[in-house]
């Protein structure tokens, strides 16, 4: 993705915000924990929370949590998904919270779309010394061979440069860190890797895939083919021909420390 289209596609899933809701996978609870493991106290942003599904597992946590999200649709859906979880418009960039006001900032499959000379700062600014921040992402588990097959037929639109195991681990290696200035701020990364499953079926499978941006934003005659192409392929694996099946995945933290 070029320079130009970064942002059309951080704005787009407004656009599909209840079909995100309702096909979008939640998180490995191994890999929450995880990304909290650190963290000095229970107050915990959820940065671009989109519709809510980390907040939802934060919350059964035992969390306090505060979540952030620019976009009015799936602030809706974030509702409907955690009503007791405080939705606050804002981005990374402009965090509407105090300095020192939570523990942990968390991100699920978001924190690639921050502008970190501007986000990192402000990340440091609201959490309290010794804080967590950490990203998640669910990554397809390409070492299953239908699945591998699967990534090459739906193309990047649909399964792009951070989606499975390695190209997360070198896509998003040094991603907390904001540019040298701010470096100071934040400990070295860590990233992890835990085992996760949806449970899907081919027409639904297809669904998920078309949440993502690069579907998103696509023309109607484009995107309705790349969906026929995908569900042509997975109709004809006997994995998932037929029924339910587990998609198998790996949720991928990246996690650092506030000094």
């Amino acid at each position: 993705m070029d320079k130009d289209q970064h942002p059309l596609h951080a704005a787009s899933f407004g656009a599909a915000a209840a079909a995100y809701a309702e096909h979008r996978p939640d998180y490995a609870l191994a890999a929450v924990r995880w990304a909290l493991e650190p963290a000095p106290g229970p107050r915990v942003l959820d940065l671009g929370a989109g519709t809510g599904k980390l907040s939802a597992t934060l919350v059964a946590l035992g969390c306090e949590v505060v979540a952030v999200e620019p976009d009015p649709a799936m602030r809706v859906e974030l509702h409907r998904a955690a009503p007791d979880v405080r939705a606050l418009a804002g981005s990374a960039e402009t965090i509407p919270l105090e300095d020192a006001s939570v523990d942990a900032v968390l991100s699920g499959n978001a924190m690639h779309w921050f502008d970190m000379a501007v986000a990192g700062p402000e990340i440091a600014r609201v959490l309290a010394p010794g804080g967590v921040l950490a990203g998640l992402w669910n990554l397809l588990d390409d070492q299953v061979p239908w699945v591998a097959g699967l990534a090459r037929v739906a193309g990047s639109a649909a399964v792009g440069p951070r989606d499975t195991p390695a190209a997360w681990r070198a896509t998003t290696a040094g991603l907390h860190l904001p540019p040298d200035g701010h470096r100071a701020r934040f400990g070295s990364p860590e990233q992890a890797e835990f085992p996760h499953g949806q449970r899907r079926t081919a027409g639904s499978l297809v669904a998920t895939l078309s949440t993502r941006a690069g579907m998103i934003v696509m023309q109607d005659k484009e995107r309705h083919a790349a969906q026929d192409r995908i569900l042509a392929f997975l109709t004809a694996q006997p994995e998932t021909a037929e029924g339910e099946f587990t998609l198998p995945m790996a949720t991928g933290v990246l996690r650092t420390r506030r000094l």
